[in-house]
């Protein structure tokens, strides 16, 4: 007696708890309408003042206009703030030695874009002075970059091909007088410029539109698995297209998907064409860079500026190669012409622009996508914020206004952004300042460096690069951490190696989609237990101090749900429960089937033994009356059947809790299926609650018209914990029933 009592009073404090909960929960419901019908009443009203609201975003008033106008244009907005005393020394010296290394890179760099060098100084030029007046970022050095250039290098070799531009010359290495065919290199040289330009021009006004339309957070598409993929992928490209240069060949241009694999094995037939004189050029050139560089990085914290090794290997090569004359005693090709001064402005080829709209766009979200890496690591460390759609803007505006100037598509550099903030760097006045060496190389120096060897610039290439082959190093990692962001990479590599950077950057944007797909195709179910004394759950299978709630099961996707894996959820939900609905279901009819036919057997029987009785009685007017009266009898008390109805089986729960706290969304596949749960298991015998709902959940619900007379909002937990008590009331209440009958 005295455990029916204690029993009796816990039952009605655990049921007062529940009923507290349950109160709060529909006092929070209340509310969460209640919001609901005012946003309603709100936009209502906003419909109905459209116009008002339409004059008053157009209104232009004072401080709206300076704060649009300083969000636009950031120089004003720190510059007159700059911090003279403090910063001034740091960012000249910076700005001294990052514009040093854009005379060599600058040059290096415009031949993997196929153009002739001084428009890689023009690059370096133009885009910095935009940049400095329009980006948001402090520390990235914006000029040209070899991903960028060998895109565009794509572009111009396959819009003006070699075979475009054949005519008619003496054959200096042949005695006969027969002409042979050359190629007009000035002619071609031109036609590829306005190319670039081109592409250059309209890669900046698709940054420019995307910009303006916010559309910044297209980044969030390039992970950093697929971002060093890519820049891998594209190292290898810009190393095989230099070979020509080192090894002192001409191997046809290939273009398309294969185009690498094409030109490596043609560069390997020709190699018994190569010239010695360039290839001994090459390889000094390398061997003292990296040499050069172990000891910069050697002398890092000794030296407050690095040693410029790159500008000291173009001045020892272009004096070698002058006092030696590399060009007529060994056949070493030279840059040739560098004319000084600046060029006026020339509109880009329009015409063109058809042909080139898929490279430019690919160019356009390249280039961002590492400007905004870059920007953004920097500005995590150093404190401040990086504004993703003002990137956009300033790098279309770089790239359209050097357009018009015929530069090449650029973005930043990682080796000069180190360089600019290991020196000293602390704003974009450093960039101004290594703009004002540009235009001083431009104006007296770049036509000094004419008799300068090809070969030297694609080995400061090679030895610039040797950064991104280290990203090799990240395949073990990426092991160890995430199997998944691994083979990004690798897809990535793989089909930009193949496909070509354009071509490869979309598949491998499209491969990276497929596996944020496949990884909520493919979530983790877990049965829940409760961590003893708390309200905690977590999985069983992960913890074993955790203990599964009596006649309870508690079940949790990692991921949403939705009509890509709702199959799964079901199919999880009835292997993790142990319950196979349908089967008790069928067992459940057939049972059900079976009682009826012994009634309908018994009441033939009972029709027989009625109407015999009344045929010995001989008073056939009592027949139906006694017939009617046993089939009552029949009806009323069925013979019981032996055997247990599989429903009522005590290792099987009683109630389903689902814990939709992961799910942030739901589709009307999602809603269907948890209507199918809540109906099969509710016709097997138990009782299905939902948890952790999030208000778009609970919405999605009720336009699904999952609420009906039969299933009420009484099944919502804010909580799995609150689920359980209920739970719990309920089953004490019912023993405790059992217990008095």
């Amino acid at each position: 007696m005295s455990n029916i009592l204690q029993n009796g009073s816990e039952m009605m404090k655990m049921d007062d708890l529940v009923k507290r909960r349950r109160v709060d929960y529909n006092v929070q419901r209340e509310v969460m309408d209640e919001l609901t019908v005012d946003e309603l009443a709100e936009k209502t009203d906003t419909r109905s003042s459209l116009s008002d609201k339409i004059k008053e975003s157009v209104r232009c008033s004072g401080p709206r206009v300076k704060s649009c106008f300083l969000s636009c244009v950031p120089v004003l907005s720190w510059l007159p703030r700059y911090p003279l005393r403090e910063n001034a020394f740091g960012d000249v010296v910076s700005g001294i030695s990052v514009g040093i290394m854009h005379l060599p890179q600058g040059m290096a760099y415009a031949l993997l874009a196929a153009v002739p060098a001084v428009f890689g100084l023009y690059s370096s030029f133009y885009p910095i002075l935009i940049y400095f007046i329009f980006g948001s970022s402090k520390h990235i050095s914006v000029g040209t970059y070899a991903v960028m250039s060998v895109m565009i290098g794509a572009v111009t070799e396959r819009m003006a091909p070699d075979s475009n531009f054949m005519i008619l010359g003496n054959d200096t290495n042949n005695n006969d007088t027969n002409n042979s065919l050359i190629v007009d290199i000035a002619t071609r040289d031109m036609e590829r410029v306005k190319v670039a330009a081109a592409a250059t021009f309209l890669s900046g006004v698709f940054q420019l539109l995307l910009g303006m339309v916010q559309f910044g957070f297209v980044v969030t598409y390039l992970s950093e698995p697929l971002v060093r993929g890519y820049t891998t992928a594209a190292s290898i490209h810009v190393i095989v297209s230099q070979l020509k240069y080192t090894f002192g060949i001409s191997p046809h241009r290939y273009s398309g998907p294969l185009s690498l694999i094409y030109t490596v094995l043609e560069v390997c037939s020709l190699l018994g064409h190569t010239n010695i004189g360039t290839l001994v050029v090459s390889i000094v050139t390398i061997v003292c860079l990296i040499g050069a560089k172990e000891l910069n990085s050697c002398l890092a914290r000794k030296i407050p500026v690095p040693i410029p090794v790159e500008l000291i290997a173009i001045i020892i090569a272009t004096v070698v190669s002058w006092q030696v004359d590399l060009k007529t005693e060994y056949g070493v090709e030279i840059v040739g012409r560098i004319p000084s001064g600046l060029q006026a402005p020339v509109l880009p080829e329009f015409s063109m622009m058809g042909s080139i709209i898929g490279d430019a766009f690919a160019l356009a979200v390249v280039g961002y996508g590492i400007a905004i890496s870059l920007g953004r690591t920097f500005a995590l460390k150093y404190g401040y914020k990086v504004d993703s759609n003002q990137e956009l803007v300033a790098l279309g505006l770089c790239n359209t206004v050097g357009g018009f100037f015929q530069c090449f598509a650029v973005s930043c550099s990682m080796s000069r952004s180190m360089v600019q903030v290991s020196t000293g760097g602390k704003s974009q006045v450093a960039g101004a300042v290594s703009a004002v060496v540009m235009l001083v190389i431009l104006l007296k120096i770049g036509e000094l460096f004419e008799d300068l060897p090809k070969a030297v610039l694609a080995a400061i290439i090679y030895v610039n690069l040797q950064g991104m082959m280290k990203q090799f190093g990240d395949i073990p990692v990426l092991w160890r951490k995430n199997k998944v962001d691994m083979l990004v990479w690798l897809m990535t590599l793989i089909l930009t190696i193949l496909l070509n950077p354009d071509l490869g950057l979309a598949a491998s944007i499209a491969f990276s989609m497929l596996t944020v797909i496949f990884r909520t195709q493919l979530p983790r179910y877990s049965l829940l237990g409760q961590v003893p004394g708390t309200d905690i759950y977590r999985p069983i299978e992960d913890y074993s101090q955790v203990t599964q709630i009596p006649e309870v099961v508690i079940f949790r996707s990692s991921v949403t749900l939705y009509f890509a894996n709702a199959e799964m959820y079901t199919e999880n939900l009835y292997e993790k429960t142990g319950v196979d609905v349908a089967k008790l279901l069928t067992q459940k009819k057939k049972l059900e089937a079976k009682r009826l036919r012994k009634e309908k057997k018994e009441r033939k029987r009972a029709k027989k033994e009625a109407k015999k009785r009344a045929k010995e009685m001989g008073n056939a007017a009592e027949f139906s009356d006694i017939e009617e009266k046993d089939e009552v009898a029949v009806v009323a008390v069925p013979e019981l059947d032996p055997t247990p109805d599989p429903t009522s089986d005590p290792a099987l729960p009683k109630v389903i809790i689902l814990d939709l706290s992961p799910v942030n969304f739901l589709d009307t596949v999602g809603v269907k299926t948890l209507q199918n749960i809540h109906r099969d298991f509710g016709d097997a015998g138990m009782q299905v609650l939902l948890s952790g709902c999030q208000t778009c959940v609970i919405e999605s619900l009720e336009k699904g018209e999952f609420f009906s007379d039969k299933v009420t909002k009484m099944i919502l937990f804010s909580s799995v914990h609150d689920a359980v008590l209920h739970c719990q009331a309920e089953i004490l209440s019912k023993n405790m029933s059992e217990m008095r009958f």
